[in-house]
């Protein structure tokens, strides 16, 4: 949670990013892989929370409309029924994954149908695209784009101030957004479809975290933090006349516009020497409430002040819950009871030990009271009760002495809001989850409220590592910031991340291939080993002891019989050792830095790979030779993995775009190798269940073939692929990891940079399909069946899925499917086909990828429609002149 998650292979992505255009929802009309002979279901094994959430967004005229964004993991909308976030933003390909990032949202409050993500990761050189504005009128269902001129910041310091987005509550065709690096004010008119810069705006903030910082992460301008506009100055239709905007500059924090945004002054009297990182405006008292920190954030800060702004006398008012001498954080986030507006509360957001804390007044500030409080040091008092049964590993396993508890209430606590529409629930963002409470108000009683996770459906941990054993669990998992997970049920949140050690961050992990039992992971933890061992399958662990002069995980590999293991950590060279890393001795013949994996038969043979030579032993790991091999990739973007069952059989994956970069294939131990022609790119590779009738395991990677990058799984040992995922489903970066279910054909389990572990299930659960599938019939003519879903309904809005089976004995080589919407709906986007619409009759064409349908297989297709008065599916379905089975 306080460490960047950046992807591995920044580096090596196309130098600069696809640019224009709304992001890949309709279908890719460009050159396409063969297509898929069967749909995937996707979905994501269940950790629930994992990463930081700095932004929570009310909408202020419909109840139960949320969302949440997240520095590196999309953006998400409350689904009130299911009580579950929703994603929004899968739908990013891998040219934009710096769109991932949210720096900001909003949420129109004239059409709740609107709303708005200000989009971009980084703003120096790790992210080579500049930032964007996406636009959606279907509550994010899909999304239009703008691009910006200059980057933004989703995963910079300073994330968590804000909201640096904001649409006029009056006129909802003007927008404003604060920009990081210099680049000011922005304004658009148009509903965001374009903008240009408040050029009178006269401060663009001067704020840094750190000036020395020469990679431009700490040392960028954090720039306009935040825009508040005062709806009680407009009238509907007409432009708010007031407009606050928070500036990162400590002696220029606030500034105004009483004109609509024509000219700009500092607002006087206004204290000096910190940063606003938020300003809540309650207009029925006429009170501009500001948060102020010595710092940036999210996780830095040692002072702070709440401030009160009187917006009709100009009157400023410390209403500080506490001493500034007794202030050890920065105070941040901030919130007002819209129904009872005299109630405002707020966080000490860089509380880290012994907790954060929120305060709440019922007086605009005139006196306060605390979450917790001291009865004796350092016995406490809360106000709250914890409740994690849902997300048990929030305790992380601890046992600390008091006056710290676990679960923790929280930690870099910079979003914070009360439902406007109900008083007695609030949602905060921490380091790691969305807590709520739905009896807030037994606050104010006297009486105890109940601090719970609201963050299923919210993933957001970044994926290093993964592994399916052929026995024992499913799924193992290498994770950043919260560690890894070992999933006995990948629909169940599992009871604890890897402990005993906790790693910060774990780099790498394996299992002993005929030993499953077995197994090691390496990560990186301030003090303390970065190895460790188990000999149940990964229930329980126990530390390993490092090698002098280790620094990090690195990546490790256990042999096939979980009698030795090869470690390459990162401020060490490449070690060996037998049993379980007590003693440790460094190999020979192969670079520090090098990757290292193990064969997945013979125990004594390890192979490694460090800037385009291949490296093999065969003693176990004390010796490595380098292989003969050429033509691999120069770098080090690279991930490699050997066959299980056969031995010598490696598959090698990565490469950049300005060299060598694809997938390669050895049969006899990487002495020689051969570059797959029809993979133009490839950055992982995974094996799974042999398809029904193959000799061979199932290939699953994250590709470019054909002109299209997606996920790919070939059932032929690489002849031909099949796109498994579709443009709906892409997740920005999957360059880490991916492997299939060696226990189930089919399944694959793909990392993500922010969005979890995603696993996708296929519909042709007999692994009979093919790696090209399709037939030679001119048009389908054979019986079929259609499966309509709504996945989701608003108000005037919803979006639906299409399953269309082959249900007779002939492929089919294209198809067109009519169908006619009982109560005149209206598509308005549809993806993975193209259609056209007169009236309430629609017809849904293949597009060139998906075309081909073999006989007992099905594709899928999906769109966002309108509706009004009924939303009733449709009863009817024709292939042509064939009626279909409605199932």
């Amino acid at each position: 949670m306080r460490r960047k998650r950046i992807p591995t292979a920044v580096l090596a992505l196309a130098a600069g990013l696809l640019a224009g255009g709304p992001p890949a929802l309709a279908a890719d009309a460009g050159p396409t892989a063969t297509p898929a002979a069967e749909s995937y279901t996707w979905k994501n094994a269940r950790i629930d929370g994992g990463g930081f959430v700095p932004g929570i967004v009310f909408n202020r005229k419909e109840k139960n409309l949320a969302y949440a964004r997240t520095d590196i993991g999309g953006a998400y909308r409350w689904q009130e029924s299911s009580k579950t976030w929703t994603p929004l933003l899968d739908s990013v390909g891998w040219a934009d994954w710096g769109h991932t990032g949210v720096v900001s949202l909003a949420s129109d409050a004239v059409d709740p149908n609107k709303v708005y993500a200000a989009v971009g990761t980084y703003t120096n050189s790790w992210d080579p695209g500049n930032g964007a504005v996406l636009r959606s009128g279907d509550r994010g269902a899909s999304w239009q784009k703008t691009d910006l001129p200059f980057k933004l910041g989703g995963n910079m310091p300073g994330r968590g101030m804000g909201e640096r987005l904001a649409v006029d509550p009056n006129r909802n065709s003007v927008l404003y957004l604060g920009a990081p690096s210099g680049k000011g004010l922005w304004r658009s008119t148009d509903s965001g479809v374009t903008w240009s810069q408040v050029s009178n705006f006269p401060n663009v903030g001067n704020y840094v975290q750190d000036p020395s910082d020469t990679s431009g992460y700490a040392s960028d301008n954090q720039g306009i933090v935040w825009v508040t506009f005062d709806e009680s100055t407009g009238t509907s239709g007409t432009a708010s006349k007031t407009i606050y905007v928070g500036v990162a500059d400590k002696d220029n924090a606030v500034y105004r516009s009483t004109d609509a945004g024509a000219t700009w002054s500092r607002l006087a009297g206004q204290p000096t020497g910190y940063l606003a990182h938020k300003g809540v405006l309650d207009t029925v008292n006429g009170y501009l409430y500001i948060a102020y920190s010595d710092k940036g954030g999210p996780y830095d800060g040692g002072k702070g002040r709440l401030m009160r702004y009187a917006t009709a006398t100009g009157t400023w008012t410390d209403i500080s819950p506490v001493a500034e001498a007794d202030t050890y954080y920065g105070f941040s986030g901030l919130t007002v009871d819209r129904q009872k507006p005299g109630t405002v509360m707020a966080t000490a957001y860089s509380s880290w030990w012994p907790d954060t804390q929120i305060f709440r007044s019922t007086d605009s500030g005139g006196t306060w009271t605390k979450a917790w409080d001291y009865t004796s040091y350092p016995n406490r008092a809360n106000r709250f009760t914890m409740d994690v049964s849902s997300s048990p590993w929030l305790t992380w396993g601890a046992n600390p002495s008091p006056p710290e508890q676990t679960p923790k209430l929280g930690w870099m606590t910079e979003a914070l809001e009360i439902d406007p529409f109900n008083s007695a629930r609030m949602m905060y963002g921490t380091g790691a989850t969305v807590y709520g409470t739905e009896n807030l108000t037994n606050w104010d009683s006297g009486g105890q409220f109940t601090v719970k996770p609201m963050v299923q459906g919210l993933e957001e941990t970044a994926v290093n590592d993964l592994a399916s054993p052929p026995t024992g669990a499913p799924l193992l998992s290498a994770l950043g910031d919260v560690g890894g997970f070992r999933h006995t049920d990948l629909t169940k949140v599992p009871p604890m991340m890897f402990t005993s050690p906790n790693f910060t961050t774990t780099t790498s992990l394996d299992y002993a291939e005929t030993n499953p039992n077995t197994v090691v992971r390496v990560g990186n933890l301030d003090s303390g080993p970065h190895v460790a061992f188990s000999t149940d399958n990964g229930a329980n662990w126990f530390a390993g002891t490092d090698p002098s002069g280790v620094s990090g995980g690195g990546t490790v590999a256990a042999a096939a019989d979980g009698s030795r293991f090869v470690w390459s950590p990162a401020g060490a060279g490449v070690q060996y050792t037998t049993g379980f890393g007590t003693s440790w001795q460094a190999s020979s013949g192969i670079p520090s830095g090098a990757i290292v994996e193990s064969d997945r038969v013979d125990p004594k043979t390890f192979y490694g790979f460090k800037s385009g030579k291949f490296y093999v032993s065969s003693d176990g790991g004390a010796s490595f030779t380098a292989s003969s091999a050429t033509g691999l990739p120069s770098g080090d973007s690279v991930r490699f993995k050997a066959l299980p069952g056969t031995k010598g059989d490696v598959w090698l994956a990565g490469g950049a775009s300005d060299g060598a970069y694809g997938l390669w294939h050895s049969t006899d131990a990487g002495v020689t190798f051969t570059k797959l022609s029809s993979v133009e790119q490839a950055d992982t590779i995974g094996f799974g269940k042999a398809a029904t009738g193959a000799s061979y395991q199932t290939l699953y990677t994250s590709a470019k073939i054909a002109g299209v990058r997606g996920v790919f799984r070939s059932t032929d040992k690489g002849a031909t692929w099949t796109r498994i995922n579709d443009d709906a489903h892409q997740w920005g970066w999957t360059g880490g990891a991916i492997t299939g279910d060696p226990r189930v054909y089919g399944r694959v389990y793909v990392s993500t940079n922010g969005r979890g572990v995603i696993y996708g299930d296929t519909s042709d659960t007999s692994g009979g399909g093919s790696g090209g599938g399709g037939g030679t019939d001119p048009a389908p003519a054979g019986a079929c069946a259609v499966t309509y879903t709504i996945t989701n309904q608003w108000s005037g809005g919803f979006q639906a899925d299409v399953k269309l089976a082959n249900t007779g004995t002939s492929a089919w080589s294209g198809w067109s499917l009519n169908w006619s919407f009982p109560n005149g709906q209206t598509v308005s986007q549809l993806w993975n086909a193209d259609y056209t619409q007169s009236g309430a009759a629609v017809t849904a064409k293949n597009v060139t990828w998906n075309a081909n349908v073999a006989a007992g297989s099905s594709v899928s297709f999906g769109f966002t429609g309108s509706w009004t008065g009924s939303n009733g599916k449709p009863t009817a379905f024709k292939l042509g002149d064939q009626s279909c089975t409605v199932v």
